[in-house]
């Protein structure tokens, strides 16, 4: 019976408050859109045009799309370079020379060191605290993409780095270069 007298009444909750809003409110140019998934499994609204939406809304609609719905670009391995706490942890697992372990100079070799460059830079950074061979192998090819090392790291078996790598392409990547924008 209640309900009965709900829709009997001619002012609801609901009815009142759209009843409320000034003509021409609802009007098509005001439309509410459903999300578009984009191809990177991104969720932005339709993209605004001028005619659909005032200009403040236009604005706002566009910087939340960029900063929101726009993936970090790959990272290089120069971005890499710049998280001195990443970098350390690859110093501690590139530099090491042990014979059965693949580390910085099997890496530099697969990109095209010589022999004698790779020689060069393991006696320039031997003994020293301040530069690392896998740091200054890494500074060498700092345009290369960071999806080259970690196919590296599948080549040669350095699943510890490789996901070293994959946590911080996936974790840390996007807030830096949000930092960085």
């Amino acid at each position: 019976m209640s309900t009965l007298k709900t829709l009997k009444e001619p002012f609801d909750a609901v009815t009142f408050h759209l009843s409320s809003m000034p003509s021409g409110y609802l009007s098509p140019s005001y439309r509410i859109r459903q999300p578009v998934k984009d191809t990177e499994g991104c969720s932005c609204p339709a993209s605004p045009s001028a005619e659909d939406h005032p200009k403040e809304l236009q604005l706002h609609l566009n910087s939340s799309c960029e900063k929101f719905c726009h993936p970090a670009p790959p990272p290089k391995i120069s971005d890499l370079l710049n998280d001195k706490d990443l970098l350390d942890l690859l110093r501690l697992k590139l530099d090491p020379n042990h014979c059965i372990v693949k580390n910085w100079k099997n890496f530099a070799s697969r990109w095209g060191m010589s022999y004698d460059e790779l020689t060069l830079l393991e006696h320039r950074t031997q003994g020293s605290l301040s530069h690392s061979p896998t740091q200054e192998f890494l500074l060498r090819y700092n345009q290369k993409p960071v999806a080259e090392l970690t196919e590296l790291c599948r080549f040669y078996k350095r699943i510890d780095v490789l996901r070293l790598l994959q946590a911080w392409i996936e974790n840390d990547w996007p807030s830096r270069w949000q930092q960085r924008k």
